[in-house]
């Protein structure tokens, strides 16, 4: 059976794209906060386009089915937790992308088509760089820098005032004359190349961390909670745009950019008015050749209409003006040697590939690594078996040239391996059966669906391996999971390289380690004075507010920790990080088995039964093959009995009690939700349900009691209204349940 996410668009059922779409929305969602919020891009520019045009194509041929949480209807992603929020009076969009001259020519005749009736009209456009950084918004009111925010959302951003205040082209107080009263100057911070490479070098000499790129450095020295080490890192902005402003600071695109030169701003010097499709391809092309000389990251050349009213006129489509384009570049290739393969371990067990090169220079970045993925990939076959390379499959080995390239100008990949080059002793890698940290065995699990093996291969040291153990804690104490305030990522990071935390068990002890604590964190206030002794004289005066909070509530921590010695057993159970295990399946295994012992029990038992552990293990809808085989991994291991056993000392976990009340009018009700919820999300609908004692379908049938239907509803709800299926509204909802 074709999957899902592969299955050509007009051959989807609507129940399947219902679920295409939810699976969408949650990896564009993810792309999104990994790109604007982390910035550590997990997709290139391309897979995440192919992503948004599939759920794009897939909203048209299924309107009714639009979330509203549809990566249509959003632009970047939500504003990072720890700065205060800026609603932007003017949303901050993103840009159509053209990847060919074809998509240029076609967005130009959109133009045409779109003012043909003003016959004697002659369309002008700009051509300026896209330059690769984070975009920040800047108010200014009497000509005075007055706060300063990212993009976030596009809606709402966060307020990074005092680290802007700290980059030198952008000015305190506007120069020249003829600026509004008010105004939101738009750009671009970003770090040049020279400045990257000193960054480098500092850092290693240091023994502090390696950094990856420019974009992703400058983003992250943008959201720096300490000023001071934002003016550390000397970061650069051009100015293209605004937003709100009192009065239009000029006609065009172009005049007003020039504007903001004289208003002290920096803007790029390879801004160009043009008139067709021969003169913007012509700039692009001149841009591009002069790409790696620049001295900073461009990913592409933007187009504009240059007049503001014709811009207006134009308009926007969703999160998008329809007046502007970004014309990508293609990306930059270069040759190399593989000097050795190594494998990491990432959080959940898998066993990545990683190819060390020989450093090599591509789109102004030193490359010296490259992902290989998987086994398969490195053998040169797919998860079907087929050649990723040529007609017949051809492997990457130590001591091969390859040609590679930033895809998306982000994250390298191996295009082509040089066999005529291939030295004649090279051999086949063999990739390893056993996790290279714990030592623990390797496996690639069989599919039940497909009977396949899985693409990869996973340590099966869960909670023992250190490689897994840092993200894993940061799972432990998240949100959805236990929910520890106060110890969040960089709190994990902090006590698990001083030895304070190594499993989940040490940090309901940290309280009895008080002294090691506050060593650890004087270490850290230590580490952040020398990097504010390091900046510049102007950097010093220019940050304000910097204040020390390492030793600031240590006893909210330390009694936040204590508040979660009780959890609920679905948030624990979600919390130990088992593979294929969310919060939905936890919650359906802590009904189940009502304690934390009795799912030990079964679990202990299933895995000595692995052979058939159907004869064990209930029949309980909602958990399949998959989830028992990962439950059979996890309990099968003595490792992680011990593990288990050493923080069921610290912590006791609540049996599961469905609480249900006696006279609910649903009690005993099979119930379904169809459209877009507005009040409550799927899972909270599920929940609501359950409590009161309903219980939830997927799909209308004629054992359907209920069909709450949100805007959208499409199929169900026609499907509930033939078999006379009772069909009321969310709010209906809330006042049944409250009866």
């Amino acid at each position: 059976m074709v999957e899902r996410a592969d299955k050509p668009i007009d051959e989807l059922t609507e129940a399947e794209a219902e679920v295409e779409l939810a699976r969408l929305a949650a990896a564009i969602a993810q792309a999104n906060i990994a790109y604007h919020q982390n910035d550590a891009p997990d997709l290139n520019d391309a897979e995440w386009d192919a992503l948004k045009r599939r759920n794009d194509a897939i909203e048209e041929a299924f309107p009714g089915l639009v979330r509203v949480d549809s990566p249509s209807l959003t632009v970047g992603a939500p504003p990072a937790e720890g700065f205060a929020k800026v609603r932007h009076a003017v949303p901050m969009l993103s840009l159509a992308k053209a990847y060919t001259d074809q998509d240029v020519v076609d967005f130009i005749q959109r133009g045409h088509r779109f003012f043909e009736r003003d016959k004697e009209l002659e369309l002008v456009f700009t051509a300026e760089p896209k330059i690769d950084g984070l975009s920040a918004s800047l108010r200014y009111e009497n000509g005075v820098f007055v706060q300063g925010a990212t993009r976030g959302d596009g809606t709402v951003g966060e307020d990074i005032t005092a680290n802007l205040r700290t980059i030198a082209d952008i000015p305190a107080k506007l120069a020249g004359t003829g600026w509004p009263d008010s105004i939101e100057i738009r750009g671009e911070v970003y770090m040049t190349y020279a400045e990257f490479q000193a960054l480098k070098a500092r850092s290693a000499a240091a023994g502090g961390q390696d950094y990856v790129n420019p974009r992703n450095t400058a983003a992250g020295s943008l959201r720096q909670k300490d000023a001071a080490v934002t003016a550390s890192r000397n970061l650069r902005f051009f100015a293209y745009a605004w937003g709100q402003s009192s009065a239009e600071p000029a006609d065009t695109q172009y005049d007003a950019v020039q504007k903001f030169a004289e208003w002290g701003f920096k803007v790029s010097p390879l801004m160009v008015r043009a008139k067709s499709v021969e003169e913007l391809v012509a700039q692009y092309r001149l841009i591009e050749a002069q790409r790696s000389s620049l001295g900073y990251d461009i990913d592409g050349v933007v187009y504009k209409v240059d007049r503001l009213d014709l811009q207006q006129r134009w308009g926007f489509v969703t999160g998008e003006p329809r007046w502007a384009i970004a014309h990508k570049f293609p990306a930059e290739q270069a040759t190399t040697v593989v000097k050795r393969i190594d494998i990491q371990v990432g959080r959940t067990g898998t066993l990545a590939p990683v190819a060390r090169l020989a450093p090599v220079t591509v789109g102004g970045v030193v490359v010296e690594n490259v992902t290989l993925h998987n086994e398969d990939y490195i053998k040169g076959i797919d998860s079907t078996g087929r050649s990723i390379r040529g007609d017949e499959p051809i492997d990457v080995r130590i001591g091969d040239t390859v040609v590679i390239q930033r895809a998306g100008d982000v994250i390298p990949q191996i295009v082509r391996v040089v066999l005529e080059k291939r030295p004649a002793n090279a051999a086949p890698y063999e990739f390893p059966h056993e996790c290279p940290i714990c030592k623990s065995p390797a496996t690639r699990e069989i599919n039940p669906k497909t009977g396949k093996e899985d693409s990869r291969r996973r340590c099966t040291g869960e909670l023992v391996c250190a490689a897994q153990a840092v993200e894993r804690l940061r799972h432990f104490v998240s949100r959805g999971a236990m929910d520890i305030e106060g110890l969040g990522a960089e709190n994990i990071d902090l006590f698990f390289n001083a030895g304070l935390i190594k499993t989940a068990a040490d940090i309901f002890t940290l309280k009895d380690r008080r002294a090691e604590v506050q060593a650890a964190l004087g270490a850290r206030r230590e580490a952040q004075a020398k990097l504010r002794e390091e900046a510049s004289g102007k950097a010093r005066k220019n940050v304000r507010g910097v204040e020390d909070r390492n030793y600031e509530g240590l006893e909210k921590l330390f009694n936040a920790i204590d508040a979660r010695r009780e959890p609920e057993l679905d948030r624990f159970i979600f919390a130990l990080g088992i593979r294929h295990i969310g919060e939905t399946t936890a919650a359906v295994l802590a009904r189940t088995f009502s304690t934390m012992e009795e799912l030990i029990r079964v679990g202990k038992e299933t895995a000595a039964h692995a052979d058939d552990p159907h004869s064990v293990f209930p029949d309980v809808d909602g958990i399949g093959d998959t989830v028992i085989e990962a439950l059979i991994d996890f309990f099968g291991n003595q490792r992680n009995d011990d593990v288990i056993e050493a923080l069921l000392k610290q912590v006791k976990p609540k049996p599961y009690v469905l609480s249900v009340s006696a006279d609910s009018v649903v009690a005993g009700k099979t119930v379904v939700f169809t459209g877009s919820l507005e009040k409550m999300t799927r899972s909270e609908a599920k929940a609501m349900a359950e409590r009161h004692g309903a219980k939830v379908a997927g799909s209308v049938s004629a054992q359907t009691d209920i069909l709450v239907a949100g805007p959208g509803a499409g199929s169900k709800l026609k499907k509930a209204e033939d078999l006379g299926v009772q069909v009321i509204s969310e709010d209906d909802w809330f006042a049944l349940i409250a009866k």
